[in-house]
């Protein structure tokens, strides 16, 4: 799946050098230089990381080594560029996700705080989350759990606490919250099952669940757990309706309009 995906990335930047020229040396740096997907990602990553402090040689050998300690982190990344290429109407290659989309590359940035944080590197992965939350407005705490298949739209304005999960196949718009409810310790954040659709703006609060299957419509503040496919929109938010289809997360389908309303008439 990987080595796959890699060839087709080379195939993609050579048609973009051959279209636009003047991209030929930036393609080149960030693919065609390399023997992997696991080599470019951890370039096209450090040089965006690196600042004074941090130089870019330092942050990709951070990279690599979590690359190579880690064999999920590249798989879930590849599950990641699939995840935008087949739901965002805008992308038409998979080069685009790699070298433009900064949803797919601030979660491969938390993918490595992540892995620092888990190997007792605390400081260092916090380090990361600041570099993320500065460079791509992304601010996701390291000891979040996120799983492959995750698409963040557009990203801007994304904040996710530290005991937030989430679970394959979510897509979350900009603007988002996945947070706590005040300054109470332990287990205080969400948990975001397969197959969710979180929409623009909306705030999910507290240790609570949304289910399978589940749309939060845009907008929303959502404080309780909401059923397995089931859609909820307001302030707080309340369920409208059921998403058309099992999976809202792969249509990104936000007009709850569409969605089937209960016969309970909810």
């Amino acid at each position: 799946m990987v080595d796959k995906l890699w060839q087709q990335l080379k195939i993609e930047a050579q048609q973009v050098i051959q279209q636009e020229p003047l991209l030929a040396s930036y393609v080149y740096a960030c693919v065609l230089n390399h023997s992997s997907l696991q080599s470019a990602l951890s370039f096209i990553l450090a040089t965006k990381l690196s600042d004074d402090v941090m130089p870019t040689i330092a942050v990709r050998e951070l990279f690599d080594d979590a690359f190579k300690q880690s064999s999920a982190i590249i798989i879930y990344a590849v599950h990641d560029i699939q995840a935008v290429f087949e739901r965002d109407a805008a992308t038409s290659s998979y080069l685009e996700v790699i070298l433009n989309l900064k949803g797919f590359q601030s979660i491969q940035v938390h993918r490595l705080a992540h892995f620092l944080w888990m190997n007792d590197r605390k400081d260092l992965a916090l380090f990361i989350q600041s570099r993320n939350s500065e460079v791509f407005a992304v601010d996701i705490h390291p000891a979040c759990v996120i799983g492959k298949g995750i698409m963040f739209d557009h990203a801007t304005g994304i904040v996710i606490g530290e005991t937030t999960v989430i679970e394959d196949n979510v897509s979350i718009m900009q603007s988002v919250t996945l947070g706590g409810t005040g300054n109470e310790q332990g287990d205080r954040h969400p948990k975001i099952r397969s197959g969710v659709l979180i929409s623009t703006g909306a705030i999910v609060l507290g240790n609570i669940e949304i289910g399978a299957g589940a749309k939060v419509g845009a907008g929303s503040v959502v404080l309780n757990d909401v059923e397995a496919h089931t859609t909820v929109v307001g302030v707080p938010a309340r369920a409208v309706g059921k998403p058309c289809t099992e999976t809202p997360s792969q249509t990104m389908e936000q007009n709850v309009l569409k969605d089937e309303v209960p016969l309970s008439g909810l």
